[in-house]
């Protein structure tokens, strides 16, 4: 049985691991018809464009975001619904909306039109590990990851029409596994969204105005919890504020 002391011991040795010590400077966001902005009311209320907001109001300078979702997007040509799909899929494009782009800061959003389209999730991982890794050996940029979103009318929209709550489910077992062999962040807003429909569009497949606002959020915090440049612009307003409080003013 471990022992006060040493518990302490043990924290007083854990080393949080810091992926981004410098403010991101270029963001791009590669992904579906959510990313690219989905049943949002107005372009600022899309999950990328809430982000920034969070990203610049933590950072002392402003982040360069690029948005580069797509609707109908799938990960690559050998989905079998590629034909209807917008062209063109990820790995014919990630090149140019990504890599020449020289990003510090990668969101890829994938899943949940590849579960839809009824691709194979040992195909799926196979080209999402395929990017990532070489997104992450040409930027050197810190990647994240986000999960297939909760949706509910699965029987729309055919031939995107395959999924089922079981099936975005395991996707997400296997992005957050690919994660973790990669040595990449994994944003579950999936969960964030707590199964709650009042966060779905009327079509039951996109997020609505709420949905993008907690997808934003859980983003946020996957990134603040492992980056310290996110921290940077609190501790020199610390130095500096003015009190407010009656109580700091008269300690």
């Amino acid at each position: 049985m471990i022992s006060p002391i040493q518990r302490i011991e043990s924290l007083r040795s854990y080393m949080k691991k810091d992926y981004c010590s410098k403010p991101f400077k270029i963001a791009v966001a590669m992904g579906d018809s959510v990313t690219a902005g989905g049943t949002a009311t107005q372009p600022e209320l899309c999950w990328v464009a809430l982000l920034t907001k969070l990203l610049n109001e933590a950072q002392l300078e402003p982040i360069k975001m690029m948005n580069c979702g797509l609707s109908d997007d799938l990960l690559s040509k050998r989905s079998p619904a590629y034909a209807q799909s917008e062209k063109y899929s990820a790995l014919e494009r990630y090149t140019k909306d990504v890599i020449d782009k020289s990003p510090n800061l990668i969101l890829l959003a994938y899943g949940l039109n590849d579960a839809r389209a009824g691709t194979s999730i040992e195909e799926f991982i196979k080209n999402l590990r395929h990017i990532v890794l070489d997104v992450k050996e040409k930027t050197k940029g810190l990647i994240l990851l986000v999960n297939v979103y909760f949706m509910l009318a699965f029987e729309k929209q055919p031939p995107f029409d395959q999924a089922n709550l079981d099936s975005l489910l395991s996707f997400n077992e296997a992005i957050n596994s690919l994660a973790i062999q990669c040595d990449v962040l994994y944003a579950d807003v999936f969960e964030a969204q707590g199964i709650a429909p009042w966060m779905i569009d009327s079509d039951g497949i996109h997020l609505n105005n709420l949905g993008h606002q907690v997808t934003a959020n859980r983003i946020f915090e996957v990134l603040a919890q492992n980056c310290s440049c996110l921290s940077q612009k609190a501790l020199h307003l610390r130095n500096s504020f003015k009190p407010w409080r009656k109580d700091l003013v008269s300690s």
